[in-house]
C-alpha cells in the first residue's frame, strides 16, 4: 500500500519531511498548502505535487495523511479537521501551549478513532534506537540513571522565541520525551534550573537559552538533561544510561568518523552543524513508520498521549523555575 501525503506549512521543517516522504517507497507527496506561495511553489517544483489550499486537501480522495508542520497555534485545530476527515494525521510538536487544549483535541482524536502520530524523531535515530535496545535485552540491567546532552549550535531568532513557547517547551521537550522512554516508568518529579548566559534579548522576551532538569522516577531512576542555545563547536547530542550491570551511551556525529593523529596531537572532524543533518535518517525513519502505522492501523510508536506527557513535563519544569523548588507531576495533572 502507497501512502499519499499532503505537508502543511513548507518551511524549514516541512521541507525536511517532504524530502523524508521522498525517500520512502511506500510514500508519495500528493500536495502542499502554505500561504507563501513561493515556498509552496518551490516544493512543487522539487516534488512533484499539487499546491491546494488546507479545505481541498481536507476534502481530497486522493490523499490519505497530512503532515502538520504549521505554526504551533494551529496544530490542534488543524489535527481535529483532519481526524474529523477521516485522514492519518502526524503533527510536529507541541500539540499545543496548553494543556487543557491538548486535552481536548486528543479526545476529539479517540472520537474519530483518529491516526495521530507526534514528532519526537529522537526515538528513530539508528544510534538511539541501538542504545535503547541494549537496555530493552537487558545487557546493562536495571536502568538507572540517564544523562541527556543538547546543545544548539546558537540561538534561533528573535521572532521565533516570542512565539515559542519557551526553552522547556520547545528544545527541552525532545528530551523530555527520550526521557520517559529510556526512564521506562513515570516521572514523579522535576527540578529545574534556568539562566540567560547566551544572549541578553533571549531573557528580554521572557526565555532562557541555557538549562538543567533532574526527573525522578516513583522507584528513584534519575534522568539529568542539560540544554544551551549556545555550542560553538558544533550540534552536541549525547546520551549515556547507566544500569545495575554496566552502561551505555551515544556519541555525537561528526562530518566524518575520522581520527587523525600528527605532531600536535588526535583531531576529528567538526560535528554536524544542525538536526537538518544530524537527524536526516531518522526523519525518514520516522515517516517510514507512520506510513506502517496507517497501512496496518497498528498505533504509532509516538502518540499524542506521548506529546501531552512531554508537555506536562515542560510545564514542570517552568513551575519549578518560578517557584524555585521540586514540583510533583501530580500537581499538573491535577
Amino acid at each position: 500500500m502507497s501512502v499519499r501525503f499532503a505537508i502543511l506549512g513548507v518551511g524549514r521543517i516541512g521541507q525536511v519531511h517532504g524530502n523524508a516522504i521522498a525517500s520512502v517507497k511506500q510514500a508519495q507527496l500528493v500536495a502542499v498548502s502554505d500561504p507563501m506561495e513561493q515556498a509552496a511553489i518551490a516544493m512543487q517544483t522539487e516534488h512533484g505535487c499539487d499546491i491546494r489550499s488546507i479545505d481541498e486537501i481536507a476534502e481530497a480522495g486522493d490523499v490519505d495523511a497530512v503532515v502538520i508542520c504549521t505554526p504551533t497555534d494551529t496544530h490542534a485545530d488543524l489535527i481535529e479537521k483532519f481526524c474529523r476527515a477521516g485522514k492519518a494525521v502526524f503533527c510536529e510538536k507541541p500539540i499545543d501551549l496548553d494543556l487543557e487544549r491538548v486535552k481536548s483535541c486528543l479526545k476529539v482524536v479517540e472520537e474519530t478513532n483518529g491516526t495521530l502520530m507526534v514528532g519526537f524523531q529522537r526515538r528513530f535515530d539508528p544510534d538511539f534506537a541501538a542504545l535503547k535496545s541494549t537496555i530493552d535485552e537487558g545487557r546493562i540491567g536495571d536502568v538507572e540513571m540517564v544523562t541527556l546532552t543538547s546543545r544548539d549550535p546558537g540561538p534561533p531568532p528573535s521572532d521565533y522565541i516570542s512565539r515559542s513557547g519557551g526553552i522547556f517547551r520547545d528544545m527541552t521537550i525532545h528530551d523530555f520525551d527520550v526521557a520517559r522512554w529510556l526512564l521506562g516508568e513515570d516521572v514523579e518529579t522535576v527540578q529545574a534550573a534556568a539562566s540567560v548566559l547566551v544572549d541578553p534579548e533571549i531573557g528580554a522576551l521572557g526565555d532562557f537559552d541555557s538549562v538543567n532538569v533532574i526527573l525522578r522516577t516513583v522507584s528513584g531512576k534519575q534522568a539529568t538533561i542539560t540544554n544551551s542555545r549556545r555550542a560553538l563547536y558544533g550540534y552536541d547530542q549525547r546520551i549515556e544510561v547507566h544500569g545495575s550491570k554496566g552502561s551505555v551511551s551515544a556519541e555525537n556525529h561528526h562530518n566524518a568518523r575520522i581520527e587523525v593523529a600528527d605532531s600536535e596531537g588526535y583531531h576529528r572532524p567538526a560535528l554536524l552543524d544542525f538536526f537538518m543533518s544530524r537527524y536526516m535518517t531518522a526523519y525518514a525513519a520516522e515517516i517510514a513508520s507512520f506510513v506502517d502505522c496507517v497501512a496496518s492501523s497498528d498505533a504509532p510508536q509516538t502518540t499524542g498521549r506521548d506529546g501531552y506527557l512531554a508537555l506536562v513535563l515542560a510545564e514542570a519544569a517552568v513551575r519549578s523555575v518560578e517557584q524555585q523548588r521540586v514540583v510533583k507531576i501530580s500537581e499538573i495533572l491535577n
